[in-house]
């Protein structure tokens, strides 16, 4: 019987693009085995500011039945896939906001070994995927996680080409998350099942 893994996708959507990214990062994680919970992070903008955004204010009601996360999904994970879009070539306050919750787990150790992973969004190609995803990884690092990334491991990465992990480009949210990134993300999340399940597999092995 293959080794039980559960994964966490922990991320922050405005307007719906890494909302859907999300979602689908979760079923495709199911379905390669894994016990997934979604969880998205808090809103932190004030609520005039999301009503003056037609489609910020839809997908929050979109989203609505989402729980927030929380620590706890953190200790339960084995893997966790965090999403963002950038903010200035980095992730979003709320994001960080959650993670800057973390210092009392990272102390314990709480963090460290598992498998970690992430996908963005941006308006343009060159809007800040890849800094926001090493901006990601460098918290990893401090962990002591284990960065499980899509490299160019399957051919379809060079179609979307980027190797830190999935992204889209949004425009102004106008351009729909289509079939390539949505193939990105089932790559991406079968890489971080494959790759937990063996990691764990063996350090239960060894004890």
């Amino acid at each position: 019987m293959p080794t039980p893994v559960n994964v966490a996708v922990i991320y922050y959507s405005s307007t719906g693009t890494v909302a859907a990214i999300a979602r689908a990062m979760a079923g495709d994680a199911e379905r390669a085995g894994a016990r997934v919970r979604l969880r998205r992070a808090a809103e932190l903008a004030p609520q005039a500011a999301i009503d003056s955004n037609p489609a910020w204010a839809a997908n929050v009601a979109a989203t609505a039945d989402i729980p927030e996360v929380s620590q706890d999904d953190m200790a339960w994970a084995d893997a966790v896939i965090f999403g963002s879009p950038t903010r200035y070539g980095n992730v979003t306050a709320q994001l960080k906001q959650f993670i800057d919750t973390l210092g009392g787990m990272w102390q314990a150790g709480q963090l460290a070994d598992k498998v970690y992973s992430g996908f963005t969004s941006s308006a343009t190609a060159h809007g800040g995927q890849e800094s926001t995803l090493l901006a990601l990884y460098n918290t990893i690092h401090h962990f002591g996680g284990i960065l499980v990334t899509p490299g160019y491991t399957d051919p379809t990465k060079f179609v979307d080409g980027n190797p830190y992990g999935t992204s889209h480009v949004a425009g102004q949210g106008d351009i729909p998350v289509g079939e390539q990134t949505l193939t990105a993300a089932r790559v991406q999340a079968e890489r971080v099942v494959k790759f937990t399940r063996a990691i764990k597999a063996g350090l239960a092995a060894e004890s």
